[in-house]
C-alpha cells in the first residue's frame, strides 16, 4: 500500500454565502489626501464583481472619513450630533460613487440609507434589502445607523446581523491585525486568529468596542485583510488563509 499523503485540492466553492464588506472612507482615497480616487474605486468594484460572480451575496457599508469626519469636527468644538450627521451625509456621497462604479462593471446595485433621501437612494427597510441580496443585487448601506454617536463600524455590525450575513469582511490597508501598529513598530507580529475578548482587552483598533461587542454577542466572525492586494477579497471568501479572523 502506498504511504503517500493525498492532499485535497483547494475548495472551488466559497465558504460564505452572504458577506458584508466594511470599507472606510479613506479606502476610496487611494494615494490622494482627500476625496475619491477613480482608479481606486474601480479596483474595489472589480474585486466585488469577481466575488459576486462566484454567487456570493454582497452587502457593503462605507465610511465617510475621506470627506468629513464627525468625531474630528466635534473635537474642534462643533456640536457632536451636527458633526455626526454631516459625516453620515459624506457616507451617502461615497455610497453613490460605489454604486456608479459597480454598475459600470455590470452589477445591479442599490443604495439604502438610514436617513431618508428618496431622490438619490431608497430608505433602509430590512426585508427589502434582504430581497435585493436574494435577487443578486449588491446593497450599499449608507448614513450609518442614522443616529449620532455611532460609528460606521457599529453600523456594519448591525446591518450584518440584520441581513443574517455569515461574516464581516473588513478591508484595510494592512494585511491583518498586529500586536501593535506595523507602520510604527516593524517588530509587531501578526495574529492569524484572535478572540473578541482579546481585541477588547488589548485595545486593538480593529473596529470600535460597540461593534466588537455586537459581533461577540451574536458570534459573527470578522476577517480583517488588505483590500489593496488584487484578488484578496476572492481569497478570503474561498477560505484561503488571508488576514486575521476575529472569532469566539
Amino acid at each position: 500500500m502506498s504511504s503517500e499523503t493525498v492532499t485535497s485540492p483547494p475548495s472551488t466553492t466559497p465558504i460564505y454565502k452572504r458577506a458584508l464588506l466594511k470599507l472606510s472612507g479613506e479606502a476610496l482615497m487611494g494615494s490622494q489626501t482627500y476625496g475619491i480616487d477613480p482608479q481606486t474605486i474601480a479596483q474595489i468594484a472589480d474585486e466585488v464583481i469577481d466575488v459576486h460572480s462566484l454567487g456570493v451575496e454582497i452587502a457593503m457599508v462605507i465610511g465617510g472619513g475621506n470627506i468629513f469626519r464627525g468625531i474630528a469636527a466635534s473635537s474642534r468644538g462643533m456640536d457632536r450630533a451636527h458633526a455626526d450627521y454631516m459625516g453620515m451625509l459624506a457616507t451617502v456621497i461615497n455610497a453613490l460613487a460605489l454604486q456608479d462604479a459597480l454598475e459600470h462593471v455590470g452589477v445591479l446595485t442599490r443604495v439604502a440609507t438610514a436617513i431618508e433621501m428618496r431622490a438619490v437612494a431608497e430608505p433602509f427597510i430590512r426585508r427589502r434589502a434582504v430581497r435585493h441580496l436574494e435577487k443578486g443585487r449588491v446593497v450599499v448601506f449608507a448614513a450609518g445607523t442614522g443616529n449620532p454617536y455611532f460609528t460606521t463600524d457599529t453600523a456594519a455590525a448591525l446591518r450584518a446581523m440584520e441581513m443574517k450575513a455569515d461574516v464581516i469582511l473588513k478591508g484595510t490597508k494592512v494585511d491583518g491585525i498586529y500586536t501593535a501598529d506595523p507602520m510604527l513598530h516593524p517588530d509587531a507580529t501578526k495574529y492569524t486568529t484572535i478572540s473578541y475578548l482579546s481585541v477588547l482587552g488589548e485595545g486593538l483598533k480593529v473596529m470600535d468596542a460597540t461593534a466588537i461587542s455586537l459581533c461577540m454577542d451574536n458570534k459573527l466572525p470578522i476577517v480583517v485583510f488588505n483590500l489593496r492586494t488584487d484578488g484578496n477579497l476572492r481569497r478570503v471568501v474561498m477560505g484561503e488563509p488571508v488576514g486575521t479572523t476575529v472569532q469566539a
